[in-house]
Parts: C-alpha cells; structure tokens; sequence
C-alpha cells in the first residue's frame, strides 16, 4: 500500500465521469449558492487571478504573492475549480481558465468589479428578505438600513459607492463598441445619448462617425465625470454638448436619433415619464433606440433574473420582458420597427417618432 507522509503535497483526485446532477444533489448546490459567489468575491478582492500568469503555480506560492495562508487559499481554489474558475493540474498546480482571467484587472473583458458589485456588503444584508419583498413587491432597503438604497450608498458605503461606480463604467465600455457596432447613422448629424452616464456609447458612435455630432445628458453629479474623450481637452470636445439634468422631468434635446440605454428599470412611473419626454422633445420621423436587459428570450436568463430580483430588493424596480418593453414604448406613442440583439446581455428596441 502506498504512503504518503505528512510533508508530501495532497494528490489530486481522479476525474469523475461527467453526469447530470441528481435533483436532490442540484438543489444542494443551488442552496449553498451563497458560498460559490463569497468564493468569487474572495478571489476578487485578493487578486488572485492577477497574482497567477501564464504559469502553473501551486497554492504555496500563490499565498505568497497575495498575504494568505497556503491551505485556505487552496480550499478556496479547489472550490473554485469546480466551477472552471481557473483549473488544478494532475500534479497540484493551478492555471488560468477564461473565466478566471476575466477576474483580472488587465483583462480587456474583465468582469472584476462587476463581481465585486453583485457580492458587496449590502447584499447580504438584502437577500435574506427576498420573501418579504416578493410578498409586498416593494424594495426591502429602507426597511433592513433605514435609509434608501441610493441614500445609504452615497452617504454610508463610500466604497461600495466606488465599486459600484467602478463596475457601471466596466459594463458601459464594455458595451459601447458593441452598440456602436450595431447602430447605422446613416442620414443622422445629431446624436443625443439621454442618461446616457460618462458617455462611453456617445463617444464610441462619434469616434466611428466623424461627420456626427453628439449630447450627452445625465444628472450633474454623473456629467461632471464624462468620459474623457468627451470634455476639456477631449479628442471628441468639439463635437459634443453635455446637458446636465433629469430626463424624468424634460429633455431639453434635438437630435436626429436618441439613445435610451440601460435607464428603464427602476419603476414604471419613471419609464413612463422618461418615454414620453423623448417623443415631446424629438421632430417627426427622429429615430429612439432603446437598449435594455431582458428577462426573457435571452441567452443570459440566470444572470438578468438574478438582477430582477436584486432591483426588486434594493430599489422596488425590475427587469423588463420583451412585451412589458414594447407595451411601454408603445403607450408613449413610439412605433418600433424591430428588436435585435445587441450582444448576450441587451437587446435594442429600434423605435420612430410617428408624424
């Protein structure tokens, strides 16, 4: 029988054949959900993966490279891996995996403040109370911090206000290439971005259509940190105009195609009134392409319930489903001509403004 002393690194265990889960077994693991993504966050906020290169290493010299001790750091790769976030080799090694790289801060696609903003403290302290929220369909923020949800990030979770700033900016770059990728501004000059946040979708149309010219609009709080490219000595200054304001109350914008991106979502009363704004400022015949995450027809379901439920907690809002967004759009008096994709996450209603 073979031996192996105390000192000796553990052996890695066999593969097991891959078989569907067992329901009990399943619905286990959906259980300890809480686990895997206090896993995701430790990885995180350790920078594990940006302590890890293109060479293996073992979880000794990983603890080094991070301050932790080498067997915890082990158990919490092991879980990891489960999961394809980064793999163990046969001789007790780690390496990289897609998705582990996309918790590095380098990572072109990176998705670490993402991960850090759906794991910070508050969420905790919210998900406890889904059944509570799902009984009155009001947010249970107010409720569980005495304050609201934008209230209490702003004046007492200073770095969850960071890491959510972080992560919204990380999407929004992200996400611009891809809308400007999709939108054809063929016969546009103006282009008005409403609530469109530091205007990473403005500036990526403009940077693709040099004859354009663009507004940004948004709170001032928001404006006041454009992108860049947008303001001062920006390569785009000179063709863009930055509104500060609230398009809930006017849009005081002309433009020959307006974008609503990512702005529906926190109540009706708001997407409503934000709708009609665009179809009072906008002529006849203006184009409104709004862009939103649905909770249906989607590849990302798991991911875009899981932010419905979170809006429900925080902030008493939702995702929408493809008819609940074209009702919407339609009661504003907005006729679309057709909804495509825009990548896995979004989908853009392209919409006109009637005669």
């Amino acid at each position: 029988m073979t031996t192996v002393s105390p000192t000796s690194a553990p052996t890695p265990a066999l593969p097991h054949p891959v078989t569907p889960p067992q329901p009990a077994m399943q619905l286990r693991e959906i259980a300890f959900g809480a686990a895997r993504a206090a896993a995701v966050r430790a990885a995180a906020r350790l920078r594990v993966a940006d302590a890890l290169d293109d060479t293996p290493a073992t979880a000794r010299e990983l603890a080094k490279r991070v301050k932790t001790e080498p067997a915890p750091l082990r158990r919490l790769l092991r879980a990891l891996s489960c999961y394809g976030i980064f793999a163990e080799t046969p001789d007790g090694e780690f390496t990289h995996t897609e998705m582990s790289r996309l918790l590095r801060e380098d990572d072109p696609n990176s998705l670490r403040s993402i991960c850090l903003w759906c794991t910070e403290p508050w969420t905790w302290d919210v998900w406890p109370h889904l059944d509570d929220a799902v009984r009155t369909g009001r947010s249970v923020f107010e409720e569980v911090h005495g304050k609201g949800f934008f209230d209490y990030l702003h004046q007492d979770a200073g770095e969850s206000a960071h890491v959510f700033n972080q992560a919204m900016t990380t999407s929004s770059i992200q996400s611009a290439l891809d809308v400007a990728e999709l939108l054809d501004l063929t016969g546009v000059s103006a282009v008005a971005d409403i609530g469109g946040g530091q205007g990473h979708v403005l500036a990526s149309l403009l940077e693709k259509h040099p004859s354009v010219r663009g507004t940004l609009m948004d709170l001032p709080g928001v404006v006041a940190r454009a992108d860049a490219r947008l303001r001062d000595e920006g390569a785009l200054v000179d063709r863009t105009r930055i509104v500060a304001g609230d398009c809930r109350e006017a849009i005081p914008v002309e433009a020959d195609l307006y974008i609503i991106k990512n702005i529906l979502e926190w109540d009706d009363d708001s997407t409503r009134r934000t709708l009609r704004n665009v179809v009072a400022a906008a002529r006849p015949k203006a184009r409104v392409v709004v862009i939103e995450n649905l909770v249906d027809d989607t590849p990302s379901m798991r991911f875009t319930t899981a932010m419905d439920l979170l809006l429900l907690l925080n902030v008493g809002g939702a995702k929408h489903t493809r008819e609940s967004m074209v009702s919407r759009i339609s009661d504003a008096g907005l006729h679309i001509d057709r909804v495509v994709p825009v990548n896995t996450y979004l989908h853009a209603f392209e919409c006109v403004i009637p005669d």
